[in-house]
Order: structure tokens, then C-alpha cells, then sequence
């Protein structure tokens, strides 16, 4: 088993950016554009902002 120790891996970033991604283009063909569309689309952003910002800090 890995020790971590309190930090977070970039991959789990990545992951669920792409997975917000996902759900967002999903929801934005079954329903258009909702509030949940765009909460979907705004969480994507800020979670690959969040790994590319990872990146190049460390």
C-alpha cells in the first residue's frame, strides 16, 4: 500500500475534470442548458485549472 501522507495525487484531479466533462456534455444533449449544465461545465473548469495548477507549481 502507498503512504500518501496528506497529499493529494494529481491524477485525482485530472479524473474528475474529465469525468465533469463528461457528465456536463451528457446532461447538456438530454436537457439543454440548465443550471446544472453550467454548475457541471464550472466544476470541470476548476478542476483542471485545479491539475494544471499541480503541474506546474510542484
Amino acid at each position: 500500500m502507498v503512504n500518501i501522507d496528506g497529499e493529494i495525487p494529481n491524477i485525482i484531479f485530472l479524473l474528475s475534470a474529465i469525468g465533469f466533462w463528461i457528465l456536463a456534455y451528457i446532461h447538456n444533449k438530454k436537457h439543454g442548458k440548465t443550471i446544472e449544465t453550467y454548475f457541471l461545465s464550472i466544476l470541470a473548469i476548476l478542476f483542471s485549472l485545479s491539475y494544471f495548477g499541480l503541474i506546474f507549481m510542484t
